[in-house]
């Protein structure tokens, strides 16, 4: 079992305080590219769960665009508005009720807002951290250009 240990950013050198800050900033890169991917598949989900709720049975033999892919579509007809083919990740189709559909999306738009919340809060976190290396950091780069602490060269 390994023992974290803890270490007072203010002894470091300007050095390891330039690692620590490259760490943190790559550490934010990434957290900040995730958030946004799961935005991007919030709205997604939000999309469908808006999608879903058009299917209504008055639109039944309706005709309507039928995605084959993200740029082409075919004419089709509504033909049974109850049911619609969910895509559950990996694949996998399922065939569902209009409310359960609506239910499913509803639940992932919550998981992923979760996830978001959770998400936000570390990177607040993450960026209070590197506000305070910066401010340490530039102490330390003043405190050596000025010629020490004392005011004289080393």
């Amino acid at each position: 079992m390994s023992q974290q240990q803890t270490v007072n950013v203010a002894d470091l050198d300007i050095a390891q305080l330039t690692e620590v800050r490259k760490q943190l900033e790559d550490e934010l890169t990434h957290l900040t590219n995730s958030f946004a991917q799961l935005k991007q598949a919030q709205a997604k989900f939000k999309s469908c769960l808006e999608n879903v709720n058009e299917v209504r049975p008055s639109n039944k033999g309706k005709t309507i665009l039928v995605p084959l892919t993200n740029s082409l579509y075919v004419p089709g007809k509504l033909s049974d508005p109850d049911h619609v083919i969910v895509d559950i990740g990996t694949g996998y189709y399922v065939q569902k009720t209009r409310p359960q559909a609506v239910k499913h999306y509803a639940d992932k738009v919550e998981y992923i807002r979760t996830n978001v919340d959770t998400l936000e809060d570390t990177i607040q976190k993450k960026r209070e951290n590197m506000n305070y290396l910066t401010g340490i950091l530039q102490q330390k780069i003043q405190v050596e250009t000025q010629g020490g602490p004392t005011g004289k060269p080393w």
